[in-house]
């Protein structure tokens, strides 16, 4: 980041608004427009209108692209509030300009994640019914609730992990923020004193070792996999391959989505000093790294069902790997990495418009392969009842119209909350002129 960096750079977004913004705006409530209607659509006529839990004779399956988007969302949420701690953990000052951005990708994946939890019961009561009443029956024998426990426990923690980092920013920039969020500021802001700082920032440090730890061990490399890698009737997902090939898309997928945020702020707001090549560069190198993980362990599960496998493993490995979607996945991933490489080694190859080309490939390449993942899990169970009857799983309009409805959310939320804080932390420019001042 460049020396020049200041506060008005990182207040331009809340003083700023452009023409442009309005109609991204517009752009966006059309998309999140679509979204509620379809869904409106759905809970009149029921479930039947997606084909999904159409199983058995009728053939189909019960999940599709509403679980696979869930798993896919979540992921990127995972991934972005794990790349935050990292740099606040291992002070990699390098990525502080977009620890912030990472955080907030995690708030809105979350958010939209638990959405299409609501979306996919069918009737949004039977989340009170079935989850929260009978908590503490289901807790003990739904791997669907401890889904929904772990992620409410990472949305809490990150929603702890922003609101101390926002304290700081807030109160020495109150004078310069809109008057009409006064209320919000001091609700923010209660009982601050310059004293707490020092303690605040141990607070981060260990809630970061926190969320470091729990992320590979109870969330997108534990439970989440665990609902799918423990079903031995399903050779599709049954596996311990399944824990590290979810943490490896999920830090894929959000590497990918700070790329695009970092460079959709960067542009509207002449921010290359802020969010430099340099920081750009770094993020497609890890993009890079996870990538090849990721390439990795899907040799790993192909070689395993095509080499001498059982008759179920062969048959769901040999309709993965020539479905044409899964073909899109993988070679999307593989073009990405070739140009990871190729950047890295001849640096005027690099651009970060290209990373964000590579970054919007990869998250294509992640939800198509999430979503094939779920669906060809349930094509091909190791008791099929109902091998005479092939079933068949195309993406309703409906499901298709909740994927563009949670991206504009996810949209809206970061167009929204730039309206009201810096989603620039104040540290990353007293930092660069502390740097700057020393002899």
């Amino acid at each position: 980041m460049s020396t020049d960096a200041s506060e008005a750079d990182i207040l331009r977004p809340i003083q700023r608004t452009s023409r442009q913004y309005y109609v991204l705006l517009g752009a966006v409530l059309v998309a999140i427009g679509l979204f509620v209607a379809a869904w409106s659509y759905q809970l009149y006529h029921g479930m039947v209108v997606t084909g999904l839990a159409d199983w058995g004779s009728g053939g189909g399956v019960t999940w599709g692209l509403y679980i696979g988007a869930f798993i896919w969302w979540v992921g990127i949420a995972h991934g972005g509030i794990i790349l935050s701690a990292a740099v606040r953990l291992f002070g990699m000052k390098r990525y502080q300009p977009v620890a912030r951005l990472a955080e907030l990708l995690t708030i809105a994946g979350l958010s939209v994640a638990g959405i299409y939890i609501v979306v996919h019961v069918g009737r949004p009561d039977r989340i009170v019914t079935s989850i929260l009443l009978n908590y503490h029956e289901t807790i003990h024998s739904s791997p669907l609730v401890w889904d929904v426990t772990v992620i409410t426990l990472y949305f809490v923690m990150t929603a702890t992990y922003l609101g101390l980092t926002l304290r700081y920013d807030v109160t020495r920039l109150r004078g310069e923020l809109p008057e009409r969020f006064e209320p919000l500021y001091r609700l923010m802001t209660i009982g601050y004193t310059e004293r707490e700082d020092e303690i605040v920032e141990r607070m981060v440090w260990w809630l970061a070792l926190g969320i470091i730890v729990l992320a590979p061990l109870l969330l997108h490399g534990g439970v989440i996999p665990w609902l799918f890698a423990l079903i031995p009737s399903m050779p599709g997902w049954f596996g311990a391959v399944q824990g590290p090939q979810f943490l490896s898309i999920a830090l894929t997928s959000a590497i990918s989505g700070v790329i695009v945020a970092a460079y959709a702020f960067r542009r509207t707001y002449d921010w290359a000093h802020i969010l430099s090549d340099d920081v750009f560069r770094g993020l497609t190198l890890w993009l890079g790294l996870f990538g090849l993980l990721f390439l990795w362990l899907q040799l790993q599960q192909v070689i395993g069902g095509v080499y001498a496998p059982s008759n179920d493993l062969g048959a769901v490995t040999s309709a993965m790997v020539t479905h044409p979607a899964y073909v899109y996945a993988i070679g999307m991933m593989v073009l990405t990495l070739a140009y990871v490489f190729a950047q890295a080694l001849d640096p005027t190859v690099f651009s970060p418009l290209r990373s964000v080309i590579a970054g919007v490939a990869v998250l294509t390449a992640t939800l198509v392969e999430k979503v094939l993942f779920v669906v060809e899990g349930l094509m091909y169970p190791t008791f099929d009842l109902y091998a005479s009857i092939p079933g068949d799983y195309v993406p309703s309009l409906v499901e298709l119209a909740s994927v563009v409805g949670t991206v504009g959310i996810v949209v809206l939320f970061f167009m929204v909350v730039a309206k009201v804080v810096p989603v620039i932390e104040l540290h990353a420019v007293e930092a660069e002129h502390e740097t700057e001042a020393e002899p």
